[in-house]
């Protein structure tokens, strides 16, 4: 993946971004509920699988805020110019392995690729296929609607935004709502730049009405 080497001589979060990296536990994270509703109406008259369908939506709601597209590398920061995501695939036998997509395409022929994807990787347990340093990690907790989430990290310096969502639920006014959680590192990232992929989600799911 391209990507560009940010100059740490007129970066503006210079010292934000030397005090988080000093700390043993540098993360940042919250759970939002969000309304699926509309995405999820559509997918059962297309007959599109809404779990490729909301990670295809939240990762484009990812790329639009440059911070998430971050990384650390080297010591410095590279911000690359598209992230595909890594995401979690569940196996016969209960546990799962990892699949790589890319999303910058056409939402049909992403979901093609996609389904060709989820069957191939199936073979290659947790072994990642790519370089991981540009990817969203995606996971899912389908079985519960969550309220919060702790989510495991390699380093501190690991910078790989993690997007996951749990079971959706019909609330008292009869809209389905998920629960998504985000996990950055807050070296790269801040809370403005959280909202504003939440924004950006609940943005692409009010289209989708």
């Amino acid at each position: 993946m391209a990507y560009k080497t940010i100059d740490m001589d007129t970066y503006v979060r210079k010292e934000h971004f030397s005090y988080f990296r000093s700390l043993p536990y540098p993360y940042a994270g919250l759970t939002v509920d969000v309304d699926v509703t509309g995405l999820l109406d559509r997918c059962r008259k297309q007959g599109h699988s809404f779990y490729l369908s909301f990670m295809h939506l939240a990762a484009l709601a990812a790329d639009e805020v440059p911070q998430f597209r971050q990384r650390i590398h080297d010591g410095g920061i590279v911000e690359y110019d598209e992230c595909p995501t890594s995401h979690t695939e569940l196996l016969e036998d209960g546990t799962y392995c990892y699949c790589t997509l890319h999303h910058h395409t056409e939402f049909e022929e992403y979901l093609k690729q996609a389904e060709e994807k989820r069957i191939e990787c199936k073979n290659n347990g947790i072994t990642e296929d790519e370089d991981v340093e540009s990817m969203y990690f995606i996971s899912t907790l389908p079985w519960l609607h969550y309220t919060s989430l702790i989510q495991p990290v390699a380093g501190k310096d690991e910078s790989n935004p993690r997007i996951t969502w749990g079971k959706y639920e019909r609330n008292v006014e009869g809209r389905y709502m998920m629960p998504v959680s985000v996990l950055v590192h807050h070296a790269l990232v801040d809370g403005v730049h959280i909202a504003a992929f939440y924004n950006n989600l609940n943005r692409m799911l009010n289209e989708c009405s």
